[in-house]
């Protein structure tokens, strides 16, 4: 799967107050030597006001020797990566259209007219106060894909304290049946004595080294949330759910020493529907609340991370192996660590396979060229791996990281892997007349 190169060509042929068959935007795409099919792409637009009520677009489709197809795109309102761009000129609104495309080379026309919703679309779903949930819809039925743990901090008893002092993302497995993911305190375990390291959660983000206040001098650990530290839900700044993918963006407090609320994050989650996996997208932007910071840690306690369920740990840590961009599938149970292994920095992507019950999984983790540098990596057995960076944050420069996650059944090949970062990390060329 690859993000495309695009040209877009953006027919006004009507005015902005009626929709007649002129109101297309007509798109030629250029996939060069890449193979694109079952990509989604994003392509940034600038449309007029009317066109921006719609959320589901009709796209057709040439494939070549005549051949013509359709499919549905959506509409959503910018993302925290892509809501710098503004709009063409005024009058004009931005959106950013989103689409898969069941084959590799397409000339695009899409169609800002009515259409009948989709049955098969994302939701979003509710137990106040302790999670949101985002599930794939269809006819009778629903997939549950990702679960956002956002109970209010409570410190008032090690156990409340236990299961709230920061907010994390569960990752279903393909089918929606059990989590893939580890949930530390907040999983039913009847002897949590069992739990490895279980302030390990999720689809993760922190720092266990934060520096903040006046000469940096004031600490705190929001990897580990020791002594007041935590990090903690405030509100749900916007969604999107469509046939396409479900969004949600959040807004959350880093807090320190006393409960010093020294950082405040957006943090975007973005799930495709794409066959054969599972795609998640993580934007995050966090900025200081007062002076400088500086974010740090080491590679094993910090940074963007993913730890599998308790069970690989307790089970079938053995089993586990690791993929790299720099050398060939590693041996079962075996690790790669920064220092001790001086190439492990700044991968451009990296896979885990790993086994629960009776399925293989493999999560392939991509990082965007974006991102800091020098990021350096860490593995372990029980299913932990990602990398961290330092930064130092201002007023004028928050720190802005963009990675995705591919879960699918099996194993996974370098050659997917490969294809899944370039779709990640190739760059989205436009232009509108």
């Amino acid at each position: 799967m690859r993000r495309w190169l695009a040209a877009i060509l953006v027919a006004f042929a009507a005015s902005t107050s009626g929709f007649a068959q002129g109101n297309v935007v007509t798109i030629t795409l250029d996939p060069g030597k890449n193979d694109y099919a079952n990509a989604p792409l994003t392509i940034p637009l600038s449309v007029p006001k009317a066109w921006a009520a719609f959320t589901e677009v009709e796209v057709a489709m040439n494939v070549g020797r005549d051949v013509d197809m359709s499919t549905v795109g959506q509409l959503t309102a910018p993302s925290l990566v892509t809501e710098s761009i503004k709009p063409a000129k005024e009058g004009l609104v931005r959106r950013d259209l989103h689409v898969v495309l069941p084959q590799n080379r397409a000339g695009l026309v899409v169609h800002f007219k009515e259409i009948k919703p989709q049955v098969t679309r994302f939701a979003w779903t509710e137990k106040k106060g302790e999670y949101q949930e985002l599930i794939l819809t269809r006819s009778g039925t629903f997939t549950p894909y990702l679960r956002y743990m956002n109970r209010p901090y409570d410190p008032e008893t090690k156990d409340a304290r236990d299961k709230t002092y920061k907010v994390f993302h569960h990752l279903y497995d393909t089918a929606g049946k059990r989590f893939v993911t580890n949930g530390g305190h907040t999983d039913n375990f009847a002897d949590p004595k069992k739990l490895l390291f279980p302030h390990h959660r999720g689809i993760m983000y922190g720092f266990n080294k934060c520096s903040y206040g006046p000469d940096l001098k004031k600490k705190a650990d929001t990897w580990h949330c020791t002594g007041d530290a935590h990090v903690g839900h405030e509100k749900t700044l916007a969604t999107e759910t469509g046939p396409v993918l479900g969004r949600h963006r959040v807004l959350l407090g880093w807090y320190g020493e006393k409960n010093e609320r020294f950082a405040e994050e957006e943090r975007e989650l973005s799930v495709y529907h794409i066959k054969g996996g599972a795609l998640v997208e993580f934007a995050s932007r966090l900025k200081t609340t007062d002076g400088k910071i500086k974010v740090d840690g080491d590679p094993q306690h910090a940074g963007f991370q993913f730890r599998a369920h308790n069970d690989v740990a307790a089970i079938t840590k053995k089993q586990t192996y690791y993929l790299h961009p720099i050398g060939t599938k590693g041996e079962l149970g075996k690790e790669r660590n920064w220092p001790g292994d001086k190439a492990m920095v700044d991968l451009p992507w990296y896979g885990m396979s790993f086994v629960l019950g009776e399925q293989r999984y493999s999560v392939c983790y991509l990082n965007h060229p974006s991102n800091p540098k020098e990021t350096r990596f860490s593995e372990r057995d029980y299913g932990r791996f990602g990398g961290y960076f330092e930064r130092e944050i201002t007023e004028d420069r928050p720190l802005v990281v963009n990675y995705r996650l591919w879960l699918q059944n099996g194993e996974i090949t370098t050659e997917q892997a490969q294809a899944l970062r370039t779709a990640f990390a190739a760059p989205l060329k436009w232009i509108t007349k």
